[in-house]
């Protein structure tokens, strides 16, 4: 049986499609019933829902040893998918504390439950730093840590390093760095805000870029890596490196509303990210925009995909064409 956990976000939800289609005996951790009901709702968008009835559910949190022995009864292969996003910098301790020692938790239970293969999703966040005579990120690419980064890029380079831990006890492991992910049924979170704040009237874009991919693409490497004699390896997965600009602008297009009018500069962001540091501790709101978030809205950090290419001679959605089929 296939354990997954982070079953009630996008790419677990979209995982859990994938899977059931493919026969496979699924067991899902959940937290509150509310979260299944998303992941239900995706079904009926698919028009799955006979599919869903066949998923095991079990409320089981990453941080919560006993409620994973009970998991973790009977299981093979673990997909996981759980995390926590956020670049608020009040949640630095959460953050770390879910993304690094909740995969470590799940490392420990693989190790001690003879699980044949464990497929860990990290983020290209994770991936290395360029340097001076380097033009592209690859899986190969260092990290420096003198650079600066967000606190969910460091999570998830700690979470990273709990994965290899595991392959060095003796834990098969595969794992992927997506870039920014694309997908239906999540509008309130993750890129599905992009599509929300487009709806809404979002004035601004950027002239920076970053790796875009189609959940979709996502959950079919996943499951072609696990069934596949790989391990030890991680992949970058964009099918395109784009503009923010150009994203923002094709979702405007998909949704038929008003493009984002006004270029943020630099400087402008700049400013924008000190008025809200103050609206945030003085009416302790989240964070909208931090540093990190400044500096990664106007990067042009290209990604490679050729590792993935080689490996499984995959073909990638082709992303603005995806816009187009699950804009609504």
């Amino acid at each position: 049986m296939i354990l997954v956990t982070g079953g009630t976000g996008l790419v677990g939800a979209h995982l859990l499609i994938h899977l059931t289609e493919k026969g496979e005996r699924v067991r899902a951790i959940y937290r509150n019933l509310e979260n299944i009901q998303k992941t239900k709702s995706l079904f009926s968008l698919y028009k799955k829902d006979s599919l869903f009835e066949a998923i095991e559910w079990i409320q089981a949190d990453i941080l919560d040893i006993p409620t994973l022995e009970d998991a973790f009864q009977g299981i093979t292969h673990v997909y996981h998918c759980a995390a926590m996003i956020s670049f608020d910098p009040k949640d630095e301790n959460r953050i770390r504390k879910t993304n690094i020692e909740g995969t470590a938790n799940i490392v420990n239970f693989c190790l001690a439950y003879n699980i044949q293969k464990l497929c860990h999703i990290s983020s290209i966040a994770a991936l290395g730093d360029l340097a001076a005579h380097e033009t592209i990120i690859t899986e190969e690419t260092e990290w420096n840590p003198e650079k600066l980064h967000s606190d969910y890029a460091i999570s998830k380079y700690g979470a990273e390093m709990e994965i290899w831990r595991g392959q060095q006890e003796g834990l098969q492991v595969v794992m992927i760095n997506p870039g920014v992910i694309i997908g239906p049924g999540f509008w309130d979170q993750g890129s599905g805000e992009f599509f929300t704040k487009i709806k809404n009237g979002f004035p601004f874009y950027t002239k920076g870029s970053t790796g875009y991919i189609a959940v979709t693409d996502v959950t079919t490497i996943m499951y072609q890596l696990m069934k596949s004699d790989i391990h030890g390896e991680r992949y970058t997965l964009i099918a395109q490196n784009i503009t923010f600009e150009n994203i923002l602008f094709s979702i405007a297009d998909a949704l038929k509303v008003k493009r984002p009018k006004f270029h943020a500069t630099p400087l402008i962001l700049n400013s924008l990210s000190q008025l809200d540091w103050v609206i945030s501790t003085v009416f302790r709101t989240k964070r909208q925009l931090s540093k990190a978030t400044v500096k990664s809205s106007y990067s042009t950090d290209l990604y490679s995909n050729t590792k993935i290419k080689n490996a499984l001679n995959i073909t990638f959605t082709d992303v603005f064409d995806y816009i187009k089929e699950i804009a609504i």
